[in-house]
């Protein structure tokens, strides 16, 4: 969920022909992630002609088309400039796929089964921003959970996997938009779904929707996750203004006053997540300015400019992090306490999607084409 493969064998060298398995062509456009379980990688993507919003599974192995599914027509909503009508990453229990877009002003969520057939579709809520529409559903238990942070009153929704039935719905303050994929994790004794968005950071429980805690603040908008690194919680944001904070992830109430750690202003990312390894915390501004920082205290370690601008999220494998540029340029970089890129290779195709690791291979989605890196299968 924060970008950490535990894998050691994923490609660090490629070229547009070397260490390129396969690449399949993708009708239509979207910057949501591919997403693989087993032999199946399930992909969203919109057509503009259509106004579809398209499922497609495809052979993890050899890049075929397995089936492909239209989920929903509707008038496409209106867009920030570096967003698509298919920017949220689908999510799977092994059994069933979910998707989220926009239909029109209300949030559309629905679940398909491996074979392609639809289970369940449902409109849980409303949904308004002038940037359009991002939000990816995550699984918890028997639940899927979708943030609703929107230009109205927000809410976080828990629905059934197996039937779209809303659980619980919790109300989110500030009414403001935002972007940002909650994460989970077992802190301080209990279960924490965790986000920043509409103003603030807070934290939730999963099985109830019940607030634990929460900071004001730093900013108004959100783009990017939290990241975890089993002691510390790191948070890059945002508009108007840019921050990135160390967070103690304990406590009850308001904590804005005790549980801050730490602030930078200095080259944070508003778009691309960043990530945690070891004792590092690393990220990359959207402009391209790769930062690592000490996780403890957020002293500045080092700092490189990379080509081009960045929207993908850093991913770590080989116990190496990967940053992907907006025109498909992958620079490794090994942390530690000084800069050192180990590899620069270049799709040849632009690139909005964070990067997905499975079985030792590295799936990337240009604009045009999915990549599948790594030795054939």
């Amino acid at each position: 969920m924060d970008g950490t493969s535990l894998e050691k064998e994923v490609p660090v060298h490629w070229s547009q022909t070397e260490n390129v398995a396969w690449k399949t062509p993708i009708p239509g456009q979207g910057h949501a992630s591919p997403i693989v379980w087993g032999d199946r990688i399930f992909l969203v993507t919109a057509e503009k002609s259509s106004q579809e919003r398209i499922l497609l599974c495809l052979d993890a192995k050899t890049g075929q088309l397995v089936w492909q599914r239209t989920v929903l027509t509707a008038p496409f909503e209106r867009l920030h400039n570096l967003n698509s009508q298919a920017s949220s990453t689908p999510a799977t229990d092994g059994e069933r796929v979910y998707v989220s877009f926009l239909d029109r002003d209300r949030m559309f969520i629905a679940a398909y089964d491996f074979a392609g057939n639809e289970v369940w579709a449902v409109r849980p809520g409303v949904f308004s921003s002038v940037h359009g529409y991002c939000s990816s559903p995550i699984l918890w238990k028997d639940k899927v959970i979708v943030n609703g942070d929107h230009d109205g009153p927000g809410y976080l929704v828990a629905l059934d996997c197996r039937t779209g039935k809303t659980i619980w719905q919790t109300p989110r303050p500030n009414n403001t938009r935002s972007y940002c994929t909650p994460i989970l994790e077992y802190i301080d004794g209990r279960n924490q779904m965790i986000l920043s968005g509409s103003k603030c950071v807070a934290s939730y429980d999963p099985d109830t929707g019940q607030q634990h805690w929460i900071i004001d603040g730093p900013t108004e908008q959100f783009v990017a996750s939290l990241v975890y690194n089993g002691k510390m919680l790191f948070l890059t944001c945002g508009f108007p203004d840019l921050y990135m904070l160390g967070i103690r992830p304990d406590g009850h109430g308001n904590v804005t006053q005790t549980n801050e750690l730490w602030r930078r202003d200095q080259d944070c990312s508003y778009v691309p997540s960043p990530i945690a390894f070891g004792p590092y915390f690393l990220v990359v501004s959207d402009s391209g300015v790769a930062s690592c920082l000490q996780a403890d205290d957020g002293q500045l370690v080092w700092r490189e400019r990379l080509k081009g601008r960045h929207s993908a999220s850093l991913v770590s494998a080989n116990e190496l992090v990967y940053f992907l540029s907006d025109r498909g340029v992958m620079t490794l970089v090994r942390p530690g306490p000084e800069f050192e890129k180990v590899a620069e290779n270049e799709l040849g195709e632009d690139t909005n999607a964070s990067p997905a690791i499975s079985n030792g291979q590295m799936y990337l989605r240009g604009d045009r084409h999915l990549f599948c890196i790594g030795s054939e299968k």
